[in-house]
């Protein structure tokens, strides 16, 4: 996938591990996403989450990148192609930087997104958010995405699926 195509007002490239301080700054001004989903966000784990990869996919379908206008960071996204199937992208995090939420920003983002990725022959854009967490759940289902019935078990939190027919 050519990151440059994913918006048309900011610039998309890779994150990388000189990233991170950035990434972790971005992480950080959201209190409330690790309140649902701990434990606290450390640059660890940040470089952690640069890497890992779910079963039966490698590097090749794992994008981590962010959204900058100039200097600024102001969204960051994990993207796993054909997980958990061919016809399914998955969306394995998502944030937008706290001084720029609610203005549309996140929602253009992920619209843009489902648009390429349907452009790209996926039929499904799944993901997951912590069971509890008002922000997240009103942010995924106004942007389209419906409850599978799938929960997932981590330690400390619950997981609830989401997916949206591209």
């Amino acid at each position: 996938m050519n990151l440059s195509s994913l918006s048309e007002e900011y610039t998309v490239r890779k994150l990388e591990q000189g990233d991170i301080d950035r990434i972790f700054l971005l992480c950080n001004g959201n209190p409330l996403f690790y309140r649902y989903c701990p434990p606290a966000v450390t640059r660890e784990s940040i470089a952690e989450d640069m890497r890992a990869l779910p079963p039966g996919k490698t590097a090749q379908d794992k994008f981590y990148f962010g959204f900058w206008r100039e200097s600024d960071l102001i969204a960051v996204m994990d993207l796993i192609l054909s997980y958990p199937n061919r016809e399914t992208a998955f969306i394995g995090f998502f944030m937008v930087e706290q001084r720029e939420q609610k203005r549309g920003i996140g929602t253009g983002i992920v619209s843009y997104i489902c648009q390429r990725l349907k452009e790209e022959g996926f039929s499904f854009v799944r993901l997951g958010y912590a069971k509890g967490n008002p922000q997240s759940r009103a942010f995924w289902l106004k942007n389209g995405f419906r409850e599978t019935g799938v929960v997932c078990e981590n330690p400390g939190y619950t997981v609830i699926v989401l997916e949206k027919e591209l």
